[in-house]
Parts: C-alpha cells; structure tokens; sequence
C-alpha cells in the first residue's frame, strides 16, 4: 500500500495543547515567590484536584517536551534516511489504519511492534522511527502502527484500543508475507501507547481471534497507565470520555490473568508521582499473581526522555528489549 500524502500525516499532527502557556504559568516573577495554592479536599490518594491534574499533566514535570519530541521526529528522519523508506502495510480499511515497516534482512526475522504515544490525541508512526536502526541491525523487524485518536474518536478510547489489536492479530497472520516469524512477536508502547499496549496484552486472543493465546512473546511497557480510574479523576476527561464501562474494559491491571507472555514495565525517575505509581502498581500486582514481570526504576529521565534511550543498543531499555527478544546488538 502506498504511504498517505504528508497532508495526512500533517492533519493529524496535534501539537500538546497549552504547552507553551504552562510553562509560562509556572514560572516565578524575579520580584519574588509566589505563594502555595491552599489545599482542597482529596480527590485521589492525598492529592486534590490541582495535584491530580497536575499528576496527569507531564509538562509540569518535564519542561524540555518540546525539545524532546522534536528530537523523536528529526532523529526518525535519519534513521529513514539510512534505512530507507519504510513499507506501508495496511491492517484495515481506513487511511490511519496502516503501520511502517523497516525490514531487516534475515529471513523469518522476529518482529518489534511498537505503539506511539501522544496522550491519546496526538502524533503519528512516522515520528517513532527511530528505534528501527538498533532492530533491523540485531536481525528484526521494526513496526510502528498507526491508529486512531481521540480527537477523531470525539472521546472515545476504544477504537484505539481495538485497532491497536487488529493490528496485532494482521502481523501474526501476514508476518510471512514480509519475512517474519509470527511465533516471535514482541510488543512496546510509550506513555499512552504503553495503556494500549497493556490493553493488548491482556487480549483474550483465542476467543476474540482465534489466534494463539501466546500471540505476543513479550512486552515492554514504558511509562504508561494500567488503571484508568485516577485518570478519569483528572482533567483528561475534559478530552477524553472514561465511562465505567470504558474504565474497566481498558484497565489492564484489572485482566492479569490474562497475561500470556512476560513483562518489562519501565517509568523514569523524574516523571509525575501517577505515572510512577502506576507503573510500580501495576508490576507488583503482576509479580504477586505469580507472572513473568520486570520492573525497571530508569534514574534521571522524565516522562520524554526515557523512550530515546530504546533505540539505543547500549541505553536503559534498548538493552533489555534486545535481550528479551533474546538478539544480539550488532
């Protein structure tokens, strides 16, 4: 399939809203200190309703996200400018229903299936190419899928979530059309794309789509939310519509037993206190239901950061990626 004109890619391009203005905000005037804001009553755990949003908010924690992002972008423009263009391969019917591949060229070569984040209502595969060098060159597939947001959805996560897993369930039944191993899938997501990632693993893939219970040999999750409870507490539902109904179905934390293939949860030092509680949260109750689960504490990194260091063979989570998918770097 051919890859959708840049306009598309560009129309769906959401730069993080109010960025600019809550770095403003939260400066201090030379003339002074400001005063802390009195507390209100506890909305989640010990915070109020300021500190919830704030908890949920990852630029009060990581002031350089723009320089960041941008890196995610021009750092993908040259990995392709090495690697070449990727494949577009199409898994449904829709224009965003489509993923890039960048093939390695070992034959029946196990695959990485990476899920991008962006707060569910922003950016696209392309920006997340760059982890491609360090896969192709160790002898795997790299896949970064395109799906829907919750701009387009009016709210609604859940054609995210089941076009994350029909994305999936097309790699398992078409790998050997581009040279991979269906049995050696692998998959990773980054902050929102970790929530579906975790919604993923939890797929009941025998009774949904008649695909091994095992379809995804491992995962690595990094600084993503298993439990949708406190965020629909905060002001992300001003953008995003969590009903019970909505809440418990994409909680992953909720579905362990359905858990099929081991873990790595990751969330860096220097990100919110939600973000590194639910990833604390969520490996403890893996470990204690007994399943295959490594949680790695990424010192010095915030929420941005932390997902350059995949695509590097010798960084915190590239390292271990490479290792569960049992690889050598090249």
């Amino acid at each position: 399939m051919v890859r959708p004109p840049l306009s598309f890619a560009l129309s769906r391009r959401t730069v993080m809203t109010g960025t600019a203005s809550i770095l403003a905000a939260s400066s201090i005037p030379a003339s002074g200190q400001q005063a802390a804001p009195a507390k209100g009553p506890a909305v989640w755990l010990d915070m109020d309703q300021a500190q919830l949003d704030d908890a949920y908010n990852q630029a009060k924690y990581a002031p350089n996200v723009r320089q960041v992002v941008g890196r995610y972008r021009t750092n993908s423009d040259v990995t392709r400018s090495r690697l070449g263009a990727p494949k577009r391969l199409a898994y449904g019917p829709s224009p965003v229903e489509g993923m890039d591949l960048y093939p390695t060229k070992q034959a029946n070569a196990p695959i990485q299936v990476f899920l991008h984040g962006g707060a569910w209502r922003a950016e696209v595969a392309a920006y997340y190419g760059f982890p491609a060098d360090m896969f192709v060159a160790a002898g795997a597939h790299y896949i970064s899928v395109d799906f829907t947001n919750v701009v387009e959805t009016k709210g609604d996560l859940m054609p995210m979530a089941e076009q994350c897993r029909r994305a999936v369930a097309w790699i398992y039944k078409n790998a050997a059309s581009f040279g991979g191993d269906a049995s050696r899938i692998y998959l990773s997501g980054h902050s929102s794309g970790a929530h579906l990632g975790g919604v993923v693993m939890v797929t009941d893939w025998e009774k949904n789509f008649s695909l091994p219970k095992d379809t995804i040999k491992g995962a690595m999750l990094v600084s993503g939310m298993y439990d949708l409870k406190p965020v629909r507490l905060s002001s992300r539902s001003s953008y995003v519509t969590i009903t019970d109904e909505v809440e418990h179905a994409l909680s992953a934390q909720r579905y362990i037993d359905k858990l099929n293939a081991p873990l790595v949860v990751a969330y860096g030092s220097l990100e919110t206190p939600e973000f590194q509680r639910q990833s604390r949260d969520f490996a403890d109750a893996v470990k204690t239901a007994g399943k295959p689960i490594q949680l790695m504490r990424c010192d010095g990194y915030n929420h941005f950061e932390v997902i350059e260091t995949f695509g590097n063979p010798h960084g915190l989570l590239g390292h271990v990626a490479l290792q569960q998918m049992k690889l050598i770097p090249a």
